[in-house]
């Protein structure tokens, strides 16, 4: 069944516990950390992850958007509590790659790389064993609400090819400018996990927004 994780970063977080229970139907709660560097732009650090897994009825899909992300897998891997499913991080980001997914994996969650828009496929084939799940940027990460980049629909397909003919164990997500129309696409190309950011959290009815996603 398609996967649902909407994204913290559109949520108010103001209100952080109520708008965490507004997505409760979700699979996921994703949780985008930006170090200003990586992207141009600084979100939120262990302290958040922290406070959201202590009200979050879902398990949290941690998306690490930081140079070198093996220095703070322990922070993370604590502040979340064991509501940790995944952690993913940036092929782009990573000198040593293939020992970050180890890494992960050593704390018993989920690995997942996620590749910026300019990045090949074929530049992670030969780690695609050590990874749970492709996360394709379909926008140039730093900043929630952009539009949808149209010429990363053959990339998810050409995802799924390389999956399939290396006989990996990895899902398709897709992250950045997805609603209901975009969301068509992409699961149409492959995709089995959808993260979403203003499509949830900003509109009217969030958990109907999520049972619409569900059924694109």
């Amino acid at each position: 069944m398609l996967k649902i994780a909407p994204s913290l970063l559109a949520a108010d977080f103001a209100n952080l516990q109520q708008e965490i229970d507004q997505v409760r139907q979700a699979d996921y709660l994703h949780m985008d950390v930006m170090d200003g560097k990586f992207v141009p732009n600084i979100s939120f650090g262990p302290p958040v992850i922290e406070a959201a897994a202590a009200v979050s009825p879902i398990p949290l899909d941690v998306h690490l958007m930081v140079w070198e992300p093996v220095r703070l897998l322990d922070a993370f891997f604590k502040a979340g509590s064991g509501k940790i499913d995944y952690i993913t991080v940036h092929a782009e980001a990573c000198t040593h790659l293939h020992r970050t997914l180890q890494n992960i994996r050593d704390l018993g969650v989920k690995a997942g790389i996620a590749l910026n828009p300019a990045t090949s496929i074929e530049s992670i084939k030969y780690v695609l064993h050590l990874a749970d799940q492709i996360l394709i940027m379909t926008v140039n990460p730093g900043f929630g609400g952009q539009q949808f980049l149209d010429e990363m629909v053959p990339k998810i397909k050409a995802a799924k090819e390389l999956i399939d003919c290396r006989g990996a164990n990895c899902e398709i997500a897709v992250d950045g400018g997805i609603d209901l129309e975009t969301a068509k696409q992409v699961v149409d190309a492959g995709a089995e996990f959808l993260v979403a950011g203003s499509a949830v959290f900003k509109a009217e009815t969030p958990h109907k927004m999520i049972r619409a996603l569900r059924e694109v």
